[in-house]
Formats: C-alpha cells, sequence, structure tokens
C-alpha cells in the first residue's frame, strides 16, 4: 500500500531545531513553610510592564516547569490561605529555583469561613484534566462513575467516546486497554474511585501515543503519593438500585528519599437489575421482547507499584494489577408475538442462567534514567497482560398461549465459551530537550495472542448434543512495530507548535477451525499530528489541532462464532472486519481561561459497527459487524468555567452537533442524519472548611446518525460529601439520574425494511452512601528529590 507525506509537513519538520531562539525553562517546588507539597498554586512571570509572559500552575507534589524568554521579569507565586510570593529574577538560561515556601495568611484563614477549593476541571491545550479526587459523584464508586463525571465524556451501551468524536481509547497510567465492550466495562469497574487522581481526556494525541482511537485517548491516573510522606486511605460504599452492592476498597501510598510503593485492594459483593426491551416490527407482526436480569456485581482487585531510585538520575520499577470479576445472571425474557392484525398470537417465555467470570492480569517493569545535565532522559518499558473469561448459558425457551396455557417447549441448549488473550510489549523513549526545542522519539514492538472456543449443546432431548454448525473455535494473531518522533517548541513570544509523526506496521492473521477459513492482513500507516498554538494577548489563546488515527476492530469483534441472547436471536463477529481511519481537525479559542469556544471536523472511511438484520422468514434477529459506512462528524461548542463566588464552582458546556453519512457496501437501508442540542452543568458548592455540594445536569436531544436514531437523555445527580477530624473521615452521599432518564432509549434501526427500536436501562437511578477514612503522615523529614519521567505506556488486549 502506497504512503505518502506531504511535503510541508517534512520541511517543517526539519526547521524544528530554528525554533530555540532564546527559549530557557524555569523550574521549582511550591511548599508551605513545613516542607510539604502545595499543589495547583499560580505561577506567573510577570514581564516589567506587569503583564504575563509566561505561566503555569504546580502539579500535586508542588512541582513546575515553564518556559520562557532570557530576560527580567517578576516571578510571583499565589495560592488560596497563603501570602503571595514575589522576587525579581535575571534569567539568563535554564534555572532551577529548588523549593520556595509559602507563609500561611493568618489573618486570612481566621476571616473566611467559606473556602474555595481547586478547580475540579482544568483545560489543557489539547483537552481537559478532570480532578476526580475532588468530585463528590465519583466518591465511593468505580473508573465508570469517574469517566461519566467527566465533562464531555460519554459512557453509553459500553462504549466510553469524546463528546460528538465518536468511540474513544482508554488508557490507565498512560498503558493502552485494548478491552472493548462488556470486557473493557467490567476491567474499569474493578478500578475504585479512590485509587484514581484524575482523568486527562486528549482530544489529539501527540505522536508518542499509539495511534488508536477515532475518538482521542482517554487516561486514567492512580495515586502516587506526594514526596517523603505516606497515606492510607480506606472507603467503604453501598449502592441501592432494585438491589444492593457492597464495596471496600484501600489505597496505601508510601514515599521516602529512593523508595515509591503503592498497593491497594478492592471487593464488591451484591447485584444489580438489567433491563431490555427490544421492539421488531416483522411484516407477520410484531414481537415485543422484554428482558429482565438479576446481575451479579462480585469482583476483586488488587494493585502493587514499587520505584526505586537507583541513582540521582535512575530508577527502576515494577508494577502489577490483577482482577477477578464473575458477574452471573438469571435471565427471564417474555416475547409477544402479534399477527398482522396487531392481535397477540402467543407468548415465547426464554428462563435461563449465564455463568461468567473473567481475570486479568497486567505487568510492568520500567526503567528512567536522566542521561545528562541537559535532562534527556531515557526511559524502557516491558509489558505482559494476559485475560482469561468464560461463560456458560443455560436456556429453554417454552410457547405459551395469549392466556398462558402451554404449548410447546420450543428450544433447550448450552452456549459456553472460553477466551484467552495474551499480550507482550516492549518499547523505549526518549526525551531529548534542546535550548528551546523539546525533541521526543522512540520504537515500541508488541505482539498479540487470542483464541476463543465456542461449543452449542441441544439439550432439548434432556441430553446435550453438539451442533457442530453452531460451534466454533478461532485464533487471532497481531503484530505491531511502531516508530515515532515529535518536536515541541515557540517561535517568538506568541506562537507555539507542536509537530510529530507516527509509523505503524501492523500484521493479523486470523483462523476458523471449525469452519476452515483463514484470514490474514498487513498494512503500514503513518499518523501524523499537529497541532499550533497562538498567544494573541493575555485573555485570548487559540489553537489549531490536527490527527490522523485509526480503529482496529476487537477481537470479539472478529470471531465468527455464535453468542446467543435467546432462542431467536444472536450476535455473531466477523473475521474480515478492517480497521477504520479517522482525520481529526480541531480549532478552539480560550478567553482568560474562562470561555473555551470549539469547532471540530472529524472525517471516518471505512468505519465498522454493529448492524442489526432481521430475517422474515423464520422471524430471527442478527446482529453483525461490518465496515458499512463513511462520515462526517462536526460541532460547535461553548464551555464557559466561572467561579460564581469563591464558594461556588461552576461549569457549562453547550454543544451544537451534527454528521453526514454514506453507506459504502450495499447494506439495505438509508442513511439519515440529524442535528442535535447537548449541554451540561456540573457544579460544586465548598461551604464551610468541610462540606461540598454537588449538583450535575446534562441532557441531549433525539437524533440520527447514520443507520442508528437515539431519543433524548437527561439526567440529574445530587451529591454531598462532609469532611470531620480535620478531613480524615469523610461521609458522601450520591442520588445518581434522580428521575431515571440518563439511559439508551428509542436506539433504532431500518434493515432489510424491518425497524428495530431497542431500550436498555441497566440501573441507571441509584443512590450510594459511601464512608473514606485517611491517615498518614506529610513530614517525613529526608531530603526532598526530584523524580524523573512518570510516562510509561502498554498496549493490552
Amino acid at each position: 500500500m502506497k504512503n505518502t507525506m506531504p511535503k510541508n509537513l517534512v520541511v517543517i519538520l526539519l526547521l524544528l531545531p530554528i525554533l530555540a531562539r532564546s527559549q530557557a525553562k524555569l523550574s521549582g517546588r511550591v511548599t508551605d513553610e513545613k516542607q510539604a507539597a502545595l499543589g495547583w498554586a499560580n505561577v506567573m512571570l510577570l514581564d516589567s510592564t506587569g503583564k504575563i509572559a509566561s505561566g503555569t500552575t504546580s502539579k500535586e507534589d508542588g512541582s513546575f516547569e515553564l518556559q520562557y524568554r532570557t530576560g527580567s521579569f517578576t516571578l510571583r507565586i499565589s495560592a488560596v490561605g497563603y501570602i503571595d510570593f514575589r522576587n525579581a529574577l535575571l534569567l539568563r538560561g535554564d534555572t532551577s529555583l529548588g523549593n520556595i515556601a509559602l507563609r500561611a495568611d493568618t489573618k486570612s484563614l481566621s476571616e473566611v469561613s467559606i473556602i474555595r477549593r481547586r478547580k475540579l476541571v482544568q483545560f489543557t491545550p489539547g483537552g481537559l484534566v478532570f480532578d476526580v479526587q475532588n468530585s463528590v459523584a465519583a466518591s465511593g464508586g468505580n473508573a465508570v462513575n469517574a469517566l461519566s463525571s467527566a465533562p464531555g465524556v460519554i459512557v453509553e451501551n459500553n462504549t466510553v467516546s469524546m463528546l460528538g468524536k465518536g468511540a474513544s481509547r482508554v488508557m490507565v497510567d498512560g498503558r493502552m486497554v485494548e478491552l472493548s465492550g462488556e470486557e473493557l466495562m467490567g476491567f474499569l469497574k474493578s478500578i475504585p474511585s479512590a485509587d484514581i487522581r484524575n482523568i486527562e481526556v486528549i482530544g489529539n494525541p501527540p505522536a508518542k501515543y499509539q495511534s488508536a482511537g477515532n475518538g482521542g485517548l482517554i487516561n486514567i491516573n492512580l495515586k502516587k503519593g506526594s514526596g517523603n510522606s505516606w497515606k492510607n486511605s480506606t472507603t467503604a460504599a453501598y449502592d441501592q438500585n432494585s438491589y444492593g452492592t457492597l464495596s471496600l476498597s484501600n489505597v496505601l501510598l508510601y514515599n521516602r528519599e529512593r523508595f515509591r510503593l503503592s498497593l491497594s485492594g478492592n471487593g464488591q459483593l451484591g447485584h444489580s437489575r438489567v433491563s431490555q426491551r427490544l421492539d421488531t416490527y416483522y411484516p407477520s407482526g410484531l414481537w415485543n421482547l422484554d428482558y429482565t436480569g438479576k446481575q451479579d456485581e462480585n469482583k476483586r482487585s488488587g494493585r502493587f507499584a514499587l520505584d526505586y531510585d537507583l541513582s540521582k538520575n535512575t530508577s527502576v520499577g515494577v508494577q502489577y494489577f490483577g482482577s477477578r470479576q464473575t458477574p452471573g445472571t438469571s435471565d427471564h425474557t417474555d416475547i409477544l408475538i402479534h399477527n398482522a392484525s396487531v392481535g397477540l398470537d402467543s407468548v415465547l417465555v426464554n428462563q435461563g442462567t449465564r455463568m461468567l467470570g473473567s481475570t486479568s492480569h497486567t505487568y510492568n517493569a520500567h526503567l528512567v534514567s536522566t542521561l545528562d545535565t541537559m535532562k534527556r532522559i531515557l526511559s524502557f518499558d516491558l509489558d505482559y497482560f494476559s485475560f482469561r473469561s468464560g461463560f456458560d448459558n443455560d436456556f429453554r425457551a417454552t410457547v405459551f398461549t395469549p392466556q398462558m396455557d402451554f404449548v410447546r417447549n420450543d428450544q433447550s441448549a448450552n452456549n459456553n465459551s472460553a477466551q484467552n488473550i495474551d499480550n507482550y510489549s516492549a518499547k523505549v523513549d526518549m526525551e531529548h530537550p534542546v535550548k528551546g526545542l523539546n525533541l521526543t522519539y522512540g520504537a515500541k514492538i508488541s505482539s498479540i495472542a487470542s483464541s476463543a472456543d465456542v461449543r452449542y449443546f441441544n439439550t432439548i432431548s434432556g441430553s446435550p448434543v453438539l451442533d457442530p454448525s453452531r460451534s466454533n473455535s478461532f485464533s487471532y494473531r497481531e503484530n505491531n512495530q511502531a516508530v515515532y518522533l515529535s518536536g515541541t517548541g515557540n517561535i517568538g513570544t506568541k506562537f507555539g507548535l507542536n509537530l510529530g509523526l507516527r509509523l505503524e506496521n501492523t500484521q493479523t492473521t486470523g483462523r476458523s477451525a471449525d469452519l476452515a477459513r483463514s484470514t490474514k492482513t498487513s498494512y503500514l500507516k503513518l499518523f501524523p499530528t499537529l497541532d499550533i498554538t497562538f498567544k494573541a494577548s493575555s485573555s485570548h489563546n487559540f489553537s489549531i489541532n490536527y490527527g490522523r488515527r485509526i480503529n482496529r476492530p476487537g477481537f470479539a469483534l472478529l470471531n465468527p462464532f455464535r453468542s446467543y441472547i435467546n432462542s431467536n436471536s444472536y450476535s455473531e463477529g466477523n473475521p474480515f472486519l478492517q480497521p477504520s481511519f479517522s482525520d481529526n481537525f480541531d480549532l478552539t479559542h480560550s478567553y482568560k481561561g474562562l470561555i473555551r469556544t470549539e469547532l471540530f471536523i472529524n472525517r471516518t472511511a471505512n468505519g465498522f459497527g454493529p448492524v442489526f438484520t432481521s430475517n422474515s422468514n423464520d422471524n430471527t434477529l442478527v446482529i453483525t459487524r461490518e465496515n458499512y459506512y463513511k462520515g462526517l462528524d462536526y460541532g460547535l461548542g461553548v464551555t464557559l468555567t466561572n467561579d460564581i463566588t469563591p464558594w461556588w464552582q461552576s461549569q457549562t458546556l453547550v454543544y451544537l452537533l451534527g454528521s453526514r453519512t454514506s453507506f459504502i457496501n450495499g447494506i439495505n437501508a438509508n442513511p439519515s442524519d440529524q442535528a442535535h442540542l447537548y449541554l451540561s452543568s456540573n457544579n460544586t458548592l465548598s461551604i464551610g472548611k468541610s462540606t461540598k455540594i454537588q449538583v450535575d445536569y446534562r441532557y441531549h436531544t433525539a437524533y440520527t446518525r447514520g443507520l442508528y436514531s437515539f431519543g433524548n437523555l437527561s439526567s440529574l445527580n445530587l451529591g454531598l460529601r462532609q469532611g470531620m477530624w480535620k478531613e480524615k473521615v469523610s461521609v458522601s452521599l450520591l442520588a445518581n439520574d434522580v428521575f431515571n432518564r440518563a439511559y439508551l432509549r428509542n436506539y433504532s434501526s431500518v434493515v432489510n425494511g424491518t425497524r428495530q427500536v431497542y431500550n436498555e436501562n441497566n440501573s441507571s437511578r441509584y443512590f450510594r452512601l459511601s464512608f473514606a477514612y485517611s491517615f498518614g503522615n506529610k513530614d517525613i523529614k529526608v531530603k526532598q528529590r526530584e523524580f524523573g519521567n512518570d510516562e510509561e505506556r502498554r498496549r493490552t488486549n
């Protein structure tokens, strides 16, 4: 396959070194008078006229780093509850200020009874950072709850996506998680929110990240603890919907000099309600399917991370994460079968049990070394991931008259499967700053093997009889080799530029043993990224972003086996699915960090997804996966972030979204597109020193995109958190989706002239009570050190 690279992109890359002009870095660490880290402090360099020449906020460990042009400045550092720090500086090159201690403003603290908290959301040039620790809605929950609370992140139908931009890939601590669908949701539910520091939403990821994900990347950062301290947090939570669940988690963080340790464990017991409805309008009459299930929510997980500094410049570390889940269900399905005159002909009742189980293990070993005084940082990572899952479904279908008199046993079967996934990867990354320019480059290789075995036994006679036509063994292997190069620098004082190129070579092989069929693919693709920023003034900032992405189908979608949902419907994969590609363009404007306006256009080629096809001959519903469309998604949105008072933080998003779709494979359906409005409002009220109230609302109108139509959706969440005993104890209460309107509604399509309308409401409305207790010591008296690069990644599937 022919690959080309725009000539102007090559020219710009070659010109990156000229961006070095008189640029330097200023770094340091903000602390209080006891040398405890002060995160989220404002750090600014003011020029001779008092205007901001450069600025940033300190990280959670108090550290900060910013770029500037050489000259004379005034350094100003401010934090709520502390006296502003000011100091004149003559800066001629890279400068480290070490620790900068702020003095407490005792007068201010004694007079203020309502204290302003750190921001729940902070915008970055390519996205935003959501502070999970500061969210009442995420308290006592898991990673799925935390993602659902992040602005602009949509978690629906077992898919994580960015607003208007399609499915996103999820990372944990910078390492890719390539599980999808129910497997991804299960994995994320095993991560307690108490173990999460923040969530990065990256709309246009730089070249050092893998090119996967049409809708960008979402990175879940786990807690690592501040320097020279230890902390233990225990959280217990109870959720009540139709059924109840009880969870318990513990997180221990210990950092001292060269040694950094993180330990966490999480367990959950209980049940949740599963409810689905599918109306299929066959020519012979309407079929109303109502499914209810009681699903086990039993899971346990644990994490271990250890880092050790071999020297001042070199550290090594290992990390492990494991989880075990058994989300079995007791199922009941009623299918009301009508005739063409809308009269009820019969009732088909499916009853059964599904025993599910999955186990995952993730291992990582890494080395990070600062090579010289230029701060060139070299890092190595080795990763291994294993995923094992099993599925055992017993069901029986019985036909009744409309008066519920027994007619016959229509079907009885056992459908079981097992899936094994192993992933090995190795990567090397180099951060190579030169004067005024930061280069990063690296390489990665990965190998993924998946095997699945599905068996269908007919049990209507009382003894299981294997049905070879509904059974299959499938194996899949994928190898990927990638190299990348990116450069970041400034052009004068107004412009910033980030250019990147990533080259990926992929080979795949899929084989169906029972069908005696193999498929092989091989492709070499180039993925450029471009980010241009323009600082028009101290109040106005602009940025233009472009990135090319790839969306590879998950293993389950490639497996051609049939998984029976009930006696007359099943889902099957497609071994011939090909990846889709997208080109993403974004233009954003920010005004004083308060108003952010975004215009985006995403073009998708060879898009794939589920297709609901009904067979009117035997009234069977089949869910397949196909490359069936190409499309254009676009949107215009405004985000207003406003501190209405020092104690009331508010953020409001309003987006107008649209699409244009065409079908590419002769599917017997007509595309349709309709624009829709999305809005959300997140409000956090900090009352007194220890009380926090959160009120979140979101809504989108009904719309149509391509093959599918979606109903409107709304959600109102109310939360309260009360701190006690000097914030060592907190009690949280959450009412999620108060009016029970945040579920998949009227998800419909028309294929082969048959219309299907689907609704799914899996415990959308629930109430949660959580209790958290934290204790530790932030004043371990040791020499303060700077830890190197935290960036570690892996692709797991």
